[in-house]
């Protein structure tokens, strides 16, 4: 579904990324993993037209490199930033409609809706509430809702997991498999957590100073013992 050749960004004399090349296919969830300053996001935004790029980016064969963000938007492609990004001083709704920009049907936008609301009860029993004033989880449960709405069929997730308590932590990804397992859209995942994402992913990469230094099947990766010795504390 989404083939990177030879990508390479540069943040002006900087290189971010040297040359990575990497696929994800339909239905599957992958994780790029990586410590701080790997390229993990500069790669998510590469991707969403946020960053000018050299190589090529293909989405469904298409090339999307360098395509401007709400062209890439349109395509079915939707991008969860780091630090969730919520408009903190618009409500829970305003924000869901916002994610909704592109969609001129009205029925589309009432049906995505419902769909955010079975995966997010809570933001249903929020839906008045300023998105500024709700814990970390919550705004990240908006954050994901938000990106849904533009009813996309390839989701980017840039560390779901910070800054967010441990117990809500773990419904967050059980919402991740949720939305890949149920309705079929396929994610690449970002994650510090390795542990974690390993787990509910179905292919690895592990990134290091721009470069992929390996990849492979994330059950087999978890056993890897550079991977252990490097992201998973073994």
């Amino acid at each position: 579904m989404l083939e990177i050749k030879n990508l390479s960004v540069n943040y002006g004399a900087i290189g971010a990324l040297h040359g990575i090349s990497f696929d994800v296919k339909q239905g599957d969830i992958v994780t790029l993993i990586g410590a701080n300053g790997a390229g993990k996001t500069t790669t998510l935004k590469a991707i969403s037209g946020l960053l000018k790029v050299q190589g090529d980016i293909l989405y469904e064969g298409k090339n999307i490199a360098n395509m401007p963000p709400h062209k890439v938007v349109a395509l079915g492609l939707s991008h969860v930033p780091e630090g969730r990004m919520v408009f903190a001083n618009l409500t829970v709704w305003e924000n869901l409609k916002m994610g909704a920009y592109l969609q001129k049907d009205k029925a589309v936008i009432e049906k995505e809706l419902n769909y955010v609301f079975s995966i997010f009860p809570r933001l249903k029993e929020r839906i008045k509430q300023l998105a500024g004033t709700m814990s970390g989880g919550e705004q990240q449960m908006l954050a994901i809702g938000r990106a849904l709405m533009s009813k996309p069929k390839f989701l980017m997730l840039d560390e779901p997991s910070l800054g967010i308590a441990p117990l809500l932590v773990k419904t967050i990804f059980e919402k991740i498999v949720e939305i890949n397992r149920q309705h079929g859209i396929t994610i690449l995942l970002v994650e510090q957590n390795a542990n974690l994402a390993l787990e509910v992913s179905k292919f690895g990469y592990v990134l290091e100073t721009g470069q992929i230094l390996l990849k492979g099947e994330s059950a087999k990766l978890r056993q890897d013992p550079k991977v252990k010795s490097a992201y998973l504390g073994g």
